[in-house]
Order: C-alpha cells, then sequence, then structure tokens
C-alpha cells in the first residue's frame, strides 16, 4: 500500500460541530474557481482544494510541510450564491479561512464559506451533510501559512 494514501483523512460533516471540524481541516487551503461547482438538479456543491495538512503540524511531526487535493461535497443544497467572485475569472485562486454554520427560520441551513478578501460562497441547504476526503497523494510545500494579528 502507497504510504501517502494510507493516512489520506476523511471527514463526515451532519451537524454545526462537525462543520467546525471540516473548517478547521481546510483553513488555509486554496482554491481555483474552476475547481468549484454547483450541481442544481442533483443538490450537489463540490470544490477540490489544495488542503494544507495542518494534522501534521499539530502533531509536532518535523517533516516537510505539505499539501494534498481534497474534496469537499455538499449535498442537499437548494441554493448557491457567490459574493466577491468573479467567476469569468476561472483561473483566480482563493483562499479558504472558514465555514460557518446557522439554522434559519424555515429549518433550512445557511452555510457560508469564507475566502480571504471578502469573498463568500453562501449555500442554502436541507440539512448538513458535508463529506471532506483527501485524493491521492499529498507534496512537500515550503512555506507555512502564516495571519496576522
Amino acid at each position: 500500500m502507497n504510504q501517502g494514501i494510507k493516512s489520506n483523512l476523511k471527514l463526515i460533516g451532519k451537524n454545526q460541530e462537525d462543520l467546525k471540524v471540516i473548517s478547521a481541516y481546510s483553513q488555509d487551503s486554496i482554491v481555483a474557481i474552476k475547481d468549484m461547482v454547483y450541481l442544481k438538479k442533483n443538490k450537489i456543491f463540490v470544490m477540490i482544494i489544495s488542503r494544507f495538512m495542518w494534522e501534521d503540524v499539530e502533531k509536532g511531526l518535523f517533516r516537510k510541510h505539505k499539501r494534498i487535493k481534497c474534496a469537499i461535497k455538499f449535498e442537499d443544497v437548494l441554493k448557491a450564491q457567490s459574493k466577491k467572485i468573479n467567476q469569468k475569472k476561472q483561473s483566480i485562486k482563493l483562499e479558504f479561512l472558514a465555514i460557518e454554520c446557522n439554522k434559519v427560520f424555515n429549518k433550512n441551513y445557511k452555510i457560508n464559506i469564507f475566502f480571504a478578501g471578502g469573498s463568500v460562497i453562501t449555500l442554502i441547504t436541507e440539512a448538513i451533510e458535508v463529506i471532506l476526503y483527501d485524493l491521492g497523494i499529498a507534496w512537500n510545500v515550503k512555506h507555512l501559512p502564516k495571519h496576522k494579528i
């Protein structure tokens, strides 16, 4: 078995607490606009991200920093909107900050996906059904993401 694939992460989100965990693992990911799609008929929103592997840093593993391709799939999506995202510029890359979820008045959920620079994707869903799973093998990167306080 390939060492890189054995440790691939797979998380399932069914509630707001689960989404906080998925958000934390996704922080500082990079996603190109072309790698996000809303499949309206299927009620699915998917994004393929380049996920920074924070779990290695948190474990204190003294190895090179890594990224891995990762899919995040939101199911039961009724509506998807974007703010400050120019969908005509498909090659633009966004830096993922966080996911926030709130229940709205009609028993649906409003899930906001925040990116650096004020870009936001808002999903209205019937339920919290989110899957995050790593794809393939990680690769080394030079820089650890840093944040201004």
